[in-house]
């Protein structure tokens, strides 16, 4: 019960920190008219809140220690490359958009829709980072497991970020599409590498006592980006911008990396 209670208040603890940090971050883009830089602190809200459970941890093993090194590695390079892709470049045509059909009452709707949501998605989907802190590790072999895991999703997430911001970047690339690298395997190898990093971090948790539940974070995570806010977003209307992306949706998976199919008529 005693540890039960400590995670009970340290989740509603960070919850209370990520809403009083995105009303900090809300009146900032009031000022701005610019809510983007929400998405600049998505890691670093886990990364606080990772940090704050290991704060409050009575002791910390090794291994607890590296999934917290992880978290921050993570979420630190995720928010440099997000506010290093958007500098410069205005408000991101999602929030522009949600702006443009809110009218005059976005600056206000925009705190809870935008910055009290993901503020709420933070303090429920870092469980299995806060249990890894909290609780004692029985099974290490599932933090091994995690830990390599994670090493291979960060990978994937970094090196496509990358390829991504060198293409974006190139001027001869404009109108064109991006099928090299490991953009050639899958449409979104950015995200595959999130949600895979994301399932680390849950087979982490599974070696620490009483870490099941929170299996959920990883499931919840790996839908948002399939279903919600990743892929259908990015691929709305993009088959209209880029000449030549239906070809590439054609031979290329959507998620999973895997070899181009063969178009007209390749399996």
């Amino acid at each position: 019960m005693a540890y039960a209670g400590l995670v009970v208040s340290t989740l509603l603890f960070i919850w209370a920190f990520c809403l009083a940090g995105g009303f900090v971050l809300w009146s900032v883009s009031v000022a701005r008219r610019d809510v983007s830089l929400i998405d600049i602190f998505w890691g670093p809200g886990f990364v606080a809140a990772a940090v704050i459970a290991w704060l409050r941890a009575e002791a910390s093993s090794p291994l607890q220690m590296l999934v917290l090194a992880m978290v921050a590695v993570w979420g630190l390079r995720l928010a440099v490359h997000i506010a290093w892709r958007g500098w410069g470049h205005g408000e991101d045509r999602r929030y522009a958009a949600m702006r443009k059909q809110r009218g005059d009452s976005f600056w206000w709707q925009s705190l809870f829709t935008v910055f009290g949501l993901q503020a709420t998605l933070v303090a429920l989907l870092c469980t299995p980072l806060v249990l890894v802190q909290l609780r004692p590790v029985v099974q290490p072999i599932w933090c091994i497991v995690g830990c390599v895991l994670w090493m291979v999703g960060f990978f994937f997430e970094a090196v496509a970020d990358a390829q991504l911001v060198a293409f974006q970047r190139d001027p001869t690339s404009r109108g064109r599409v991006l099928d090299t690298g490991l953009w050639r395997y899958s449409r979104h190898p950015n995200y595959f590498g999130e949600s895979l990093l994301w399932w680390g971090f849950g087979l982490c948790a599974l070696g620490v006592s009483g870490g099941v539940w929170t299996l959920y974070a990883p499931l919840v995570m790996t839908l948002l980006l399939l279903r919600v806010s990743g892929v259908p977003l990015l691929e709305a209307g993009m088959a209209s911008r880029r000449p030549g992306y239906r070809e590439y949706v054609e031979r290329t998976s959507s998620f999973l990396p895997r070899p181009p199919r063969k178009t007209g008529g390749g399996a």
